[in-house]
């Protein structure tokens, strides 16, 4: 069975990343992705995220995320193929700060996850939308942080740009 925060994930990616109008083709993309939701426990998930209907540029009404203005429509990757790369964009580093520019969305997912695999010498991290702040122990250098980055996200230099 998978998490519900998974499937929150996956469904801000289906959302941010297809024009859905109805719940019930919002539950078929789910599926596709491995998650069997009622209709009920969708709306509570929509509810949860603060998702919202409003009009694109064809005037059609389709399900947003909440300050959707950054968020583009043009990928058609899969949400599962989506959630499993990496979201990075730049890292930044100041004494014992790294600052993680993310692709929009991305921050707080990988902020739990860098929190959650706590590598050594990381004290947490604070994250926004597309930013994450992690404070270290020590002072480090940008080699370093990216190393530790890469123990929680092995692909991670990968997919910087």
């Amino acid at each position: 069975m998978k998490k519900k925060a998974d499937r929150l994930d996956t469904i801000k990616m289906i959302i941010s990343s297809q024009e859905i109008r109805l719940q019930e083709e919002l539950m078929q993309e789910l599926q596709k992705e491995g998650f069997l939701v009622t209709q009920a426990t969708l709306s509570r998930d929509l509810k949860q995220l603060k998702v919202a209907k409003a009009a694109n540029a064809q005037g059609s009404y389709v399900y947003v995320l909440p300050n959707d203005v950054m968020y583009r429509r043009h990928s058609r990757q899969r949400a599962g193929d989506m959630l499993h790369a990496s979201g990075l964009v730049s890292v930044d580093v100041a004494s014992n700060i790294a600052v993680i520019h993310t692709r929009p969305g991305y921050a707080s997912g990988m902020a739990y996850d860098i929190d959650r695999h706590k590598p050594d010498g990381v004290l947490g991290t604070i994250a926004g939308d597309d930013t994450i702040m992690m404070v270290t122990a020590k002072r480090l250098n940008r080699e370093q942080v990216m190393e530790m980055l890469e123990t929680v996200f092995p692909n991670v230099n990968d997919n910087e740009k």
